[in-house]
């Protein structure tokens, strides 16, 4: 029997349910799930045969909840808690199967329906996935208005404001991944030696990891996720064989990339794939993470988001808006332009959106590919195509096919909120687009303008900011000339927020057409500030004195003054850092009482204090340990 893995909006109907239901009993249970302010996807399970009973009704007005297992901080109150999961009859639904319990009729894998859904409260579509919904909604009404104040910006992209039938936003994320062996620890010098040296990027997998990444492709496939590639990535070293002939010791880091879709779309897919590989790949004893930076002083996970916007005409032709009418003249449109300077230019108010944890502000450093400053590359020349690694925004293009033109924001993670990323991002670029338009400034203007250096005036861009190069930024700067030139990087989750506190007239493009409200906003930075609070006394003060408790004396009588200079100088830091005294406090202790106190940020000065600190030691104990015999 042909299982089913999706079923397309046309489908979501009560015939085609109940036939697709009764003929494959494998599908047992349905659940809606619903994207929380925090990127939480809701997981329950409906029997199948109380679905098919009151069908009509779940698909019309939801299920109910008490608002317990959500993130809506401020919203869904101890008084006020009731939030419905009402389903999109606009996505497409997906399968999800368990492969370790199997159906009794037919042996094959127990299925759960799942319907992307949207959380409501009071009547009000408060979660994720209706913020970009609205995006969506608000950016194609705006760009129709756009087009018909100004009919020849659709002349000049070769098609008459008459001829349009819908405006398109297209999306595409990627998955970076670590894999492993269960309890096996990582040797961060090797694994920085291997990075160094490249010894694994795009290399030939092998083995189980070979298998259970093209397993991964073809299930993919099988979801209509249109897989395109996976391949090793930088991070890693060469797994080993054991006596059984068999890999015992595996630490990878690989890619996985899928075909781009409409931007909810998109979105679904991600958490999608996600499921599918992490099950994959543990249903081989591989261990697998998406965290930003699992391992300091090693690549991390990134997930490379790009963003397209065009035209559908009635004649069923495509028009990218970001692509100039002719590829060779210029780097990109008016639209194009006006995008990425909004993108650029508002970005103190995206970020929030796309790092909000303390695992992706580690990644965020100079090095492999993580950019640090808000600066974009078009190319070195308009006739040949280059990408840059080193900034936030890349411009991809290519001369052949005006369709790929597209922008590239480097900074989100696989566990980034893919849908407030795109919301929020897509607001920015609207806000860019419009100011560009009423400017009326031509592209040779427009291009001066995003390639203007520091201190020049700009109709829309900073006058103290630089927005463009085409240099490697980490080497080509110094630091202190990057944040002369691009601004300060936010080092905590406490000063990335405070874009959302002090944005200014910046806040007010996210309200634009009600995408964002006040009340989303807020319950957004209390739920990110409570994350990052408790993890930060919970989990890493915790994980910092667990390492600095595993360094142990190691020098015995054949010790040189050396060793005994080096352990003193670590062990006087490992006491700053976590050992109180009746006449101080440790930095450890300072930073759970500035918390306990509401004190955020003291907590997030003295946690950049710790980070330093902590990079210190390890790096002392790494020196100390090769002094050894």
């Amino acid at each position: 029997m042909n299982r089913v893995y999706y079923v397309k909006p046309e489908n979501q109907n009560k015939e085609y349910l109940t036939e697709m239901l009764n003929e494959h009993p494998e599908i047992m249970f349905v659940s809606f799930m619903g994207i929380d302010i925090g990127g939480n996807g809701t997981d329950e399970k409906i029997p199948v045969e109380l679905f098919l009973e009151d069908m009509e009704t779940m698909l019309k007005y939801g299920i109910q909840t008490d608002g317990s297992s959500v993130e809506l901080q401020g919203i869904a109150t101890l008084n006020n808690a009731r939030v419905d999961l009402v389903p999109d009859l606009e996505s497409t639904w997906f399968v999800d199967y368990n492969y370790e319990y199997h159906c009794e009729q037919n042996g094959l894998p127990v299925g759960s329906l799942k319907i992307p859904a949207f959380l409501e409260h009071d009547e009000k579509k408060v979660c994720s996935r209706s913020i970009l919904k609205r995006t969506v909604e608000v950016y194609k009404t705006k760009m129709i208005e756009i087009f018909e104040a100004k009919p020849e910006l659709a002349k000049s992209l070769g098609f008459e404001v008459s001829d349009i039938d819908e405006v398109v936003l297209t999306s595409a994320t990627e998955l970076e991944l670590w894999v492993n062996t269960p309890d096996d620890e990582a040797d961060i010098e090797e694994l920085s030696t291997s990075q160094t040296l490249k010894e694994q990027y795009w290399k030939r997998t092998h083995g189980i990891v070979r298998t259970v990444m093209e397993k991964c492709i073809v299930e993919l496939g099988k979801y209509g996720l249109e897989p395109e590639m996976a391949h090793k990535e930088v991070g890693g070293i060469a797994s080993r064989v054991g006596t059984t002939g068999r890999l015992k010791y595996v630490m990878e880091q690989l890619e996985i990339d899928w075909k781009y879709a409409d931007a909810m779309q998109c979105a679904d897919n991600e958490i999608v794939a996600r499921e599918i590989i992490e099950d994959l790949f543990r249903s081989h004893g591989l261990e697998v993470t998406f965290m930003a930076k699992p391992l300091e002083g090693v690549a991390g996970n990134g997930e490379h988001t790009h963003f397209g916007t065009a035209v559908k005409l009635k004649s069923g032709k495509f028009v990218n808006l970001f692509s100039p009418a002719d590829m060779t003249k210029e780097y990109l449109s008016e639209i194009g332009y006006g995008s990425l300077m909004g993108l650029l230019r508002n970005y103190d108010v995206v970020n929030p959106f796309v790092s909000s944890s303390n695992d992706s502000l580690n990644r965020l450093k100079p090095g492999f590919e993580a950019p640090v400053c808000v600066v974009t590359s078009l190319g070195h020349t308009k006739e040949i195509p280059s990408r840059n690694r080193s900034i936030l925004a890349g411009v991809i293009r290519d001369l052949t096919n005006p369709m790929a033109t597209r922008f590239e924001l480097r900074a989100p993670n696989p566990l980034s909120n893919t849908y407030l990323v795109l919301a929020a991002s897509y607001m920015a670029m609207l806000d860019g687009i419009e100011a560009t338009v009423k400017s009326g400034l031509t592209m040779a203007q427009l291009e001066k303008e995003i390639s203007k250096a520091a201190g020049d005036d700009s109709f829309y861009l900073e006058k103290d900011k630089m927005y463009r190069s085409e240099d490697d930024v980490f080497e080509h700067y110094t630091e202190e000339e990057r944040v002369a030139l691009f601004g300060k990087a936010p080092s905590t989750v406490y000063e990335n927020i405070q874009g959302l506190n002090h944005g200014g007239e910046r806040i007010k493009l996210l309200k634009n057409g009600g995408v964002f409200t006040d009340a989303l906003i807020e319950s957004y930075k209390l739920v990110t500030l409570d994350k990052w609070s408790t993890e930060l006394v919970g989990r890493i003060i915790p994980n910092n004195a667990a390492v600095l408790r595993s360094f142990d004396k190691l020098h015995t009588d054949l010790a040189t003054d050396l060793d005994v200079i080096n352990w003193e100088k670590l062990n006087s830091l490992r006491v700053e850092l976590m050992k109180d005294s009746t006449a101080a406090k440790s930095l450890f202790s300072r930073i759970r009482n500035a918390i306990e106190s509401g004190d955020y940020e003291t907590a997030s000065d003295l946690q950049i204090e710790m980070n330093e600190k902590m990079t210190a030691a390890r790096q002392m104990y790494l020196d100390y340990k090769r002094n050894i015999i």
